[in-house]
C-alpha cells in the first residue's frame, strides 16, 4: 500500500467505526481494561479494520495493535523481533474520545528491521492527516512540516500529573499535554509548545510521532541521552522536542 493508501484506509475506518460513537456512545460500548484505563468498540473495530487491511497487503508482517497486545502480550515480543512490522492505535486519547473532545486520532507506523520507515497520524474530528517517510519530509496534506527551533521561555508539556505545575532546573512549569500523542506530537511539530516529557513510551504511541517529528526536524530521546527507536523500551520515558539545544537542555534539567 502506498502511503496516501495508507492514509486513506485510516480515512475510512474512522468513518465506519469511529465517527458514529462520538458524543453517541452507548453505556455498554464503553469497557474497563484495567482500573482507569478505558477501551470502548470503536477502539476495538477500528483495530480489527487496519489490522486485517495491512495484513492483507503485507502477510508476513507483524501488527502491533494496541488492543491485541492487551489481550495477548507476547505480541510485544514478536514486534520486537520483526524484519517487518506495523504498530496500530485505533483511537489514541480513548478518554478523550469517550468525554466528547474532539482531541483524539488514528495512529499508524511501519518499521524495517526496527527502524521507522512511514508514520500516520489521522485526526478524525479534526479533518487532519500527518504523514511522514523516512528521510523524505513530513507533511499535512501538500505542506511540508518544519519545526523552527524553540526560543526560550520554554513551553514545556507533561503527560506526568504529578509533574503538573513543576518546574525543574529554573524551566517554566510544566503544563499538561492534549492527553492523546496523536494530538500532542502534531501541536509540537505546529509550534504550539515546544517539548513534551512522556513518562510511558508504549511503541503504539510514540513511534508514529517520532518519525513525524524528526523529518519535521525535531529531536526525541530518554532521559538518559539515547536517541528513541521502536525497539527501544526506556525506564525513564521519554522527552521530545524542537530541536537538540531544547531536548538536551530539558533532559539535564529533569530529576
Amino acid at each position: 500500500m502506498d502511503t496516501d493508501a495508507v492514509l486513506q484506509l485510516l480515512r475510512d475506518v474512522s468513518e465506519v467505526a469511529i465517527n458514529p460513537r462520538f458524543r453517541a456512545l452507548a453505556e455498554d460500548e464503553v469497557h474497563e481494561k484495567n482500573p482507569g484505563d478505558l477501551v470502548t468498540d470503536a477502539d476495538r473495530e477500528a483495530e480489527k479494520l487496519i489490522t486485517a487491511a495491512l495484513l492483507g497487503a503485507y502477510p508476513d508482517a507483524v501488527v502491533l495493535g494496541e488492543e491485541a497486545h492487551s489481550a495477548d502480550a507476547g505480541l510485544m515480543d514478536r514486534y520486537l523481533a520483526a524484519e517487518h512490522a506495523f504498530t496500530v492505535d485505533p483511537v489514541d486519547g480513548t478518554k478523550n474520545f469517550v468525554h466528547g473532545s474532539r482531541d483524539h486520532a488514528v495512529m499508524v507506523s511501519e518499521t524495517v528491521r526496527g527502524q521507522t520507515v512511514r508514520a500516520w497520524i489521522w485526526q478524525p474530528q479534526h479533518e487532519l492527516g500527518y504523514v511522514a517517510e523516512r528521510g523524505a519530509g513530513a507533511w499535512c496534506g501538500s505542506r511540508r512540516l518544519r519545526r523552527e527551533a524553540a526560543v526560550a521561555p520554554l513551553d514545556g508539556r507533561t503527560s506526568r500529573r504529578a509533574w503538573i505545575g513543576a518546574s525543574f532546573g529554573g524551566l517554566p512549569a510544566l503544563r499538561l499535554t492534549w492527553v492523546s500523542c496523536g494530538i500532542d506530537y502534531p501541536k509540537l511539530v505546529e509550534g504550539e509548545a515546544d517539548y513534551i516529557v512522556y513518562h510511558r513510551a508504549a511503541p503504539w504511541d510514540h513511534v508514529p510521532g517520532t518519525l513525524i517529528l524528526r523529518e519535521a526536524g525535531g529531536v526525541s530521546g530518554t532521559p538518559d541521552g539515547v536517541a528513541y527507536q521502536p525497539r527501544l523500551r526506556p525506564a525513564r520515558g521519554l522527552v521530545i522536542a524542537a530541536d537538540a539545544a531544547t531536548y538536551d537542555t530539558v533532559r539535564v534539567a529533569l530529576p
